[in-house]
């Protein structure tokens, strides 16, 4: 059984940095991709960036490029989201989420996700 837990969130100061961890287990499957969403309260989930098994290709959501980074250690199960200059619009529940690689999923799109984990809340603020 596929399962993912979220670490790292927390309170931060505009401009700040956080760097979140997923540590991942339970696949049987080679071909996966996992990924960053997020959700602030009221709003849409929405995708931050994800991962591939296989290549380790990194694809981002347009907004996200430049300030956030995505990356994996492989000995460790776990991917991780450095996020940079952090703004309080970037306060969110963030989620890891894994499935089948494939466009839609490197596209972010949320569907495409079967396994998610529990969220970690990040909260930026003076």
């Amino acid at each position: 059984q596929v399962q993912l837990v979220e670490s790292g969130g927390g309170l931060v100061q505009p401009g700040g940095s956080l760097k979140l961890a997923c540590v991942y287990s339970g696949f049987t499957f080679d071909y996966y991709i996992i990924a960053w969403f997020r959700q602030a309260s009221g709003k849409e989930r929405e995708g931050v960036a994800c991962i591939s098994n296989s290549d380790e290709s990194t694809y981002y959501a347009d907004s996200m490029k430049g300030r956030f980074t995505i990356s994996r250690d492989t000995a460790k199960n776990t991917v991780y989201l450095q996020m940079n200059n952090l703004r309080p619009g970037d306060t969110a529940d963030y989620y890891c989420a894994a499935g089948w690689d494939g466009a839609n999923a490197q596209a972010l799109q949320a569907y495409e996700y079967e396994y998610w984990g529990r969220g970690t809340p990040v909260t930026v603020s003076p």
